[in-house]
C-alpha cells in the first residue's frame, strides 16, 4: 500500500496517510477541519537487488571487464628458463643446483 502526501490550503498542515490505492483521497484537515489538497511525490527509486545488470558484467559468469585482466592463472611454458634467484636454500631450486 502506498503513501500518500497531503497538505491542508488554508493552515499548511502538512502529514503521510497510507492508503490502498482504491481508497478515495482524504478531504478533511485532522488540525483544522478545513479542505486538503493530496501532493504529488515521486515515490521511491529504482532498486537492484541480486546480482548483475552492470556495465563490467558479463554473460555467462563475473569477471572485472573494466580491469582487462583474467581470472584465469597464466600458465608458463615449460621450454623457458626458470627465474633467476638470489642464492636461496631450496634445493629443487635450478639456480641453487648449479652452485
Amino acid at each position: 500500500m502506498p503513501t500518500y502526501g497531503y497538505e491542508c490550503k488554508s493552515c499548511g498542515h502538512t502529514f503521510d496517510a497510507f492508503q490502498s490505492m482504491s481508497d478515495a483521497p482524504l478531504k478533511i484537515c485532522p488540525q483544522c477541519g478545513k479542505e486538503l489538497r493530496r501532493l504529488i511525490n515521486g515515490g521511491t527509486g529504482i532498486i537492484f537487488k541480486g546480482s548483475g545488470f552492470y556495465v563490467t558484467d558479463k554473460k555467462g559468469g563475473s569477471g572485472s571487464v573494466a580491469s582487462g585482466k583474467s581470472d584465469k592463472p597464466e600458465k608458463k611454458d615449460a621450454s623457458s628458463p626458470a627465474p633467476a634467484c638470489a642464492g636461496c636454500a631450496d634445493s629443487s631450486c635450478p639456480k641453487a643446483a648449479n652452485s
